[in-house]
């Protein structure tokens, strides 16, 4: 029922074995090619794969582990058949796999193969017989045969992979066939010279991965058979034995049992500890290297595709179990084949998460592996100690004290940290940068390390000692580490012990162990502290989880009805309380299946008993709450290392030197006499009555059954209570399938229906995950802008968005990769898109006229004054893409053009206007692909178009360094004559990122475009003229702004007079801008989203001055109100991360910023209208207040006043007169602005403010009733604006240009 293998195997009787099972060729029906392996007549007959067959299974069956014979005999020989002469190699080979059924519970298969000689001679003569055959076609296509095989590779990617994987490590197919015309090697076979052999398979198949103790077990058993002497017993009694008669250990327990020669020890981990995990993650570290192997651990974290590949089966299982043994507590939730057999390569087709393993053939090199998608692949290439990572993923938090203290727990156990042999990095080049690799002195050197290596495994540890010695000797980096870790006072005395020339251990150990068990004892040590370094890592960061998860449900029913709508998780609030450096990866991991599907379990908790892996992590984070109260440490960056090493390491070993059980020991069984007797080198046939039934007088099997039905019965009655029991089961599978799309391909069937099945499944559950992630996006945002509008908290969002947007680009990677035709190039989507393009610009041609320079000829005419419309096109925005030379990978261009189309508002528009060149579509899909499916399709394009309810800045945020074209229209007041001026104007635009610098106009051209570097969202404008000629007054109502690649406007309204001698004689403006709603600027597009309604409460601000704001009168209440909610909207802006601020000149100067609010407060009751009608400005009281001031000081009145009074004196008079010695033209409103942001940058506002009160310039200058005059009202606002002193106000350079304090 759960997903995890312990639960799995707690539900089951506890017996060691299920099954033991032989494989290999079946007499009767002889040699039968296997089609499904790819089958290339291209070989020679040795070289080809025949099938295999299940020869016996006993027993029969085992109720709660029913028999899947395919996909054992699938596993058990992955390659079919293999035969070799004498003049080959024959060393058996051992290998385990893993069966991951529907539910996910898992049962593991551990295999020894060896080579039998082939008796039939049926089979002989059919051997020679293709021998024949295969010969004279060659000796008849040889000055072909080159051309015919190569061309063989490029045909449609699936099967292309077959061919290229089978393909020989033979130079040419011409020099095989002569050298084995010529000479019996061990190319040829001749049944009168030569003697076949076959493999054969022996396997146990168990419900714990102990594979230390099956490999062993079967080991001694082909010794049985290969010995000399018959061994003590027959076979029978000892497969009987550990099939019947050896239980499993009980947790945290050991259990000693007998194989045919030597007694076999394996221990099971206590309850509290982490679960088993017996592959050698040693071995995992020395093939792959600690950097590369926690970049592979970090890529399985974000659930990205990844791809192990190696000759040797068994390699690959030791890295895929390492990996997600070291995910602990979390669990992978996706498809997991460490062994793919040849006959699933569709497999790699799965749009979906996956964790697989491919055999690769001898010869065969990465290049000749075409792999249906690989955006966001992680290619782990074994054997030759190298990884391709996908592009852009964040890295593992403290990554660098992490590897560090995983290559001194590697150090203490003598092992490299850099990886076994040679010395690499994880790109594919080797880590000297002098050096080259492939040397023939340094191929035999690794060579021979590589032998003394399988010494060392055998058991031969003075092997495994020279070849540590050699690698020290031969290793710059080893040596420093080795001199790093002395220094930190880590133990190394053990390679000490090697260079003094003293062997560690001898054959006998410590306490009389042998060699053998001296290395499993190793194994087992080195196994749970490096498991212990990962665990604590996440012990740390998820100390807190328990206090952000949202426990919603009164029980388990309703829980799992609503499981989809619910949120199970607080994300933003986690996330606000972590580390900044840790966000960029923690955002991206809680968005996982295997992050939701832990925190799943943990709400489940409350009805169920808790998920093993669940129980051990929350014990582990009490502790940690005990020995230091909620530490401060634990919220703060700093690197904790893991602290139970010791203790992790001890445990294992008092279980492997005090035995606690033994099993009975193998006896003589009630068997026929004289079958199966006794042939060396051959395995007999095992006589199954004995096999297929246990003992019945056996007392822990009866013990553990009379105990299963207890709890069987007492599930039974609780699940009664709450929920018929089918019911509950029935949703407790969906509620854990959730979001699983297809958990695990059945690898037995494979007929085209089972195909098509699995196929549609993955495209429902690519739809159900586009309709999970645009709602989430969605939420997210709507989240936040409703905070803006002040409703509910702020959460944290710019790097959760980017996350978001990652991870849709990833869904739209894999539905475009799903049913692929032909793989081109690394991303799926962009070489559709190059398709359609190239089909585009093929029927432009006819219509040469490039929509761009279209644009200003189209409006001469001055009365329709506005923007030219942007043509909505794919092409075009594939062009802007293609131009960016910073972008050098067709995924990260892909990704570019999705972030381009979502900030458009174009993304379901576009990709709908793509899919509907079917006929392309029919081209490069086959038929099952997603987007053939008409109605899924549509829903797919439904869903993204809900992304247009939000505006998204992401294109535009993350290419800050591009050139971008922008356009500026200046829109004057049309019903004034002189709208055009004689003096010579210019513009600067000012962004977040940067300023475009001062542009000329182009007298009488109101419109210009320009090049720029990308600045970012606008915020200002400065707009100001010469004061040539005799027209020099100009009247502009705002400017348009707009980027020509987003096509994101800005409007920066003005409604001021430029001029001398005309408003506030001011000569240069600058302008505070808003983006327009994308629906606003043109209503021409179709499938658009409502343009945003404004909240009533936004009034324009319009500057008192101004034409329309005479009339205009605030009350006194309004302008109380106006200054605090500007002065709140600072506040709340620094209180936002900082990447999320937007722009603080807009709260400032904008609409309802504080500076209009401040002119407001200054109006009220100013006396401003004269005689003559010459308008006196709040400056004009300013300047007479500082000449009154400095009057007052050169006679000596201010002396008298305290000290800091005057200091505040100085510094406003200072301020006041380099803002009039400016060089620059600004206008008295403009000086006033510049002087209230001064103050606020520099917190002297609310020092200033009594000053100007005080002066007596303020009886002449404002009514008895204004603001100004009354103490009470300016005191609060002293204090409304000391608020301010707590933030770093930073003003914008457009704002204090050319102001020298």
């Amino acid at each position: 029922m759960s997903g995890s293998p312990a639960a799995s195997a707690a539900a089951a009787p506890c017996r060691f074995a299920h099954y033991f099972v032989v494989c290999g060729i079946d007499a009767e029906t002889g040699l039968e090619p296997d089609e499904l392996a790819g089958e290339n007549f291209e070989q020679s007959p040795l070289k080809r794969t025949f099938k295999s067959k299940v020869l016996g299974h006993y027993p029969e069956n085992v109720e709660w582990n029913p028999f899947d014979r395919d996909a054992v005999n699938m596993l058990c020989m992955p390659k079919g058949l293999s035969f070799r002469t004498q003049a080959d190699q024959r060393q058996p080979q051992f290998h385990s796999f893993i069966i991951t059924k529907e539910d996910g519970s898992r049962t593991y298969g551990f295999v020894h193969t060896f080579y039998e000689e082939v008796t039939s001679p049926q089979i002989c003569s059919a051997m020679q017989t293709l021998y024949q055959m295969h010969n004279a076609e060659h000796a008849s296509a040889n000055p072909t045969s080159c051309s015919a095989s190569s061309s063989s590779s490029s045909s449609s990617s699936m099967d292309s992979l077959a061919s290229s994987l089978d393909e020989v490590d033979s130079p040419s197919p011409s020099s095989s066939s002569s050298s084995s015309s010529s000479q019996g090697g061990s190319g040829s076979y001749d049944s009168s010279r030569d003697t076949l052999y076959v493999s054969k398979a022996l396997c146990l198949i168990t419900p714990m991965p102990f594979m230390h103790a099956c490999r062993r077990f079967l080991s001694q058993l082909h010794r049985a058979v290969t010995g000399t002497t018959p061994p003590p017993l027959p076979l029978e009694s000892y497969i009987h034995n550990i099939l019947y008669e050896v239980p499993l250990p009980p947790p945290g327990r050991s259990l000693k049992f007998h194989g045919v020669y030597e007694p076999i020890i394996c221990q099971r981990p206590g309850p509290g500890e982490l679960p088993l995990a017996d592959f050698p993650l040693g071995e995992a570290f020395s093939l792959l290297g600690v950097e590369n192997l926690v970049q592979l651990f970090t890529c399985t974290l974000l659930e990205m595709q990844i791809l192990l590949y190696s000759q040797d089966y068994q390699r690959l299982m030791t890295v895929a179990e390492g990996i997600t043994t070291l995910l602990f507590p979390f669990q992978w939730q996706h498809v997991y084949v460490p062994i793919l057999p040849a006959s699933l390569l569709h497999f790699l087709d799965a749009p979906v998460p996956y964790l697989m393993g491919l055999q690769s053939k001898e010869g065969t090199d990465r290049s000749k592996l075409e792999l249906p998608q690989e955006a966001n692949l992680c290619f782990v290439d074994i054997d030759n100690h190298c990884i391709e990572l996908p592009e852009d993923f964040p890295q593992f938090p403290n990554k660098t004290e992490f590897i560090q203290e995983l290559s001194e727990v590697l150090l203490t156990f003598g092992l490299s940290p850099n990886g076994g042999s040679l010395s690499r990095t994880h790109t594919a080049i080797p880590a000297h940068p002098g050096s080259n690799p492939s040397t023939p002195g340094r191929e035999r050197k690794a060579a021979a390390i590589r032998d003394l290596e399988d010494d060392g495994r055998n058991g031969n540890l003075a092997g495994e000692e020279l070849a540590m010695l050699e690698l020290l000797q031969g290793n710059a980096t080893l040596e420093r580490l080795q001199a790093l870790a002395k220094r930190t006072g880590v133990t190394v005395a053990r390679v000490d012990a090697l260079r003094a020339g003293v062997k560690g251990q001898g054959t006998e150990g410590q306490g009389g162990r042998t060699a053998a068990e001296e290395e499993e004892l190793r194994n087992a040590k080195l196994n749970v502290q490096l498991r212990e370094v990962f665990a604590s890592r996440f012990t740390t960061m998820f100390a807190d989880y328990e206090a952000f998860v949202i426990q919603s449900a009164p029980d388990l029913e309703s829980w799992l009805t609503n499981r989809e709508q619910m949120h199970n998780f607080d994300k933003a609030s986690f996330l606000s309380d972590q580390p900044e450096p840790y966000l960029p990866f923690l955002s991206h991991f809680i968005e996982t299946q295997m992050f939701a599907t832990f925190i799943d379990n943990k709400i489940m908790s409350q009805w169920e008993e808790k998920e093993p892996l669940l129980r051990v992590f929350d014990g582990r984070i009490d502790k940690a709450r005990l020995y230091n109260v909620r530490a401060p440490s634990l919220r703060s960056s700093n690197y904790q290392r893991c602290t139970i090493l010791k203790e992790s390491a001890q445990a294992i070993e008092q279980r492997l030197t005090k035995i606690d059980h033994t099993a009975i020991h193998p006896h003589l069984l009630d068997m026929k006499i004289g079958q199966g007797k006794y042939e060396q080198g051959f395995f007999p046939k095992l006589q199954a009555d004995v096999l297929n039934a246990g003992p019945a007088n056996n007392k822990w099997s009866h013990r553990t059954a009379t105990a299963q039905r207890r709890k069987d019965r007492h599930r039974q009655q609780t699940e009664h209570l709450t929920l018929d029991n089918d019911l509950k089961e029935k949703y407790m599978q969906e509620a854990r399938s959730l979001g699983k799309n297809l958990r695990q391909p059945k690898l037995s069937d494979l007929s085209p229906a089972v195909i098509a099945q699995t196929n549609w499944k993955f495209v429902e559950g690519l739809l159900k995950e586009c309709r999970m992630k645009t709602k989430r996006m969605l939420v997210e945002k709507m989240g936040r802008e409703a905070v803006e509008l002040g409703h509910g908290e702020v959460s944290i969002t710019g790097l959760e968005e980017n996350t978001l947007i990652a991870s849709l680009c990833d869904l739209l990677e894999r539905i475009w990769s799903h049913g692929l035709q032909v793989k081109q190039g690394k991303s799926a989507l962009w070489s559709h898109l190059l398709h359609y393009q190239a089909r585009e610009e093929k029927l432009e041609q006819q219509q040469t006229d490039s929509p761009v320079s279209a644009g200003p000829e189209r409006r001469k005419s001055e009365s329709s004054i506005g923007m030219p419309s942007l043509r909505v096109s794919v092409i075009q925005d594939m062009r802007h893409i293609q131009s960016m030379s910073e972008i050098k990978t067709e995924v990260g261009r892909a990704r570019a053009w999705i972030r381009l189309s979502l900030e458009k508002k174009l993304l379901s528009q576009h990709l709908k206007q793509l899919l509907s060149r079917q006929a392309l579509t029919k081209k490069l899909y086959k038929r099952y692909a997603f987007l053939r499916c008409e109605e899924e399709k549509e829903q797919f394009i439904f869903h993204l178009l809900s992304l247009n309810a939000v505006d998204y800045f992401c294109f535009t945020s993350v290419f800050t360094t591009i050139m971008i074209p922008y356009r500026a229209v200046i829109i004057p007041i049309k019903k004034l004559s002189n709208a055009m001026t004689t003096s010579n104007p210019w513009v600067c635009v000012s962004g977040e990122l940067g300023d475009s610098g001062v542009m000329q106009i182009p007298k009488n051209v109101l419109e210009m475009t320009f090049d720029c570097q990308n600045l970012g969202k606008l915020t200002t404008v400065q707009l100001g003229h010469d004061n040539s000629g005799l027209l020099a007054k100009w009247l502009v109502d705002c400017v348009m702004v707009r980027n020509e690649i987003t096509g994101h406007t800005y409007k920066f309204p003005c409604g001021r007079w430029l001029g001398k001698g005309v408003d506030d004689g001011s000569l240069e403006r600058v302008l505070i801008g808003e983006l327009v709603p994308s629906g606003e600027e043109d209503s021409g597009r179709c499938c658009r989203t409502p343009p945003l309604q404004r909240s009533p409460s936004q009034t324009r601000r319009i500057s008192i001055t101004s034409l329309a704001g005479r009339g205009y009168k605030p009350t006194s209440a309004q302008i109380q109100e106006a200054i605090g909610e500007a002065v709140n909207n600072i506040v709340k802006h620094f209180h936002k991360p900082e990447k999320e601020r937007g722009s603080l000149t807009i709260l400032l100067c904008g609409e309802s910023g504080l500076v209009g609010a401040l002119e407001q407060f200054f109006h009220h009751g100013f006396k401003s209208a004269r005689l003559f009608q010459r308008t006196v400005f709040v400056w004009d009281f300013v300047e007479k207040a500082v000449a009154y001031m400095e009057s007052a000081d050169q006679m000596g009145d201010l002396q008298e006043t305290a000290e800091p009074l005057g200091m505040t004196c100085q510094s406003l008079c200072h301020y006041v007169n380099a803002i009039n010695s400016t060089p620059r033209n600004i206008g008295k409103d403009g000086k006033f602005q510049l002087l209230v942001c001064l103050g606020a940058r520099d917190r002297l506002l609310p020092q200033w403010l009594p000053l100007l009160v005080e002066c007596p310039v303020i009886l002449r200058m404002y009514e008895e009733s204004a603001l100004l005059r009354d103490r009470t009202t300016v005191n609060t606002l002293i204090g409304v604006l000391e608020t301010l002193h707590d933030f770093p106000v930073t003003l914008e350079t457009s704002l204090v240009k050319g102001i020298d304090l």
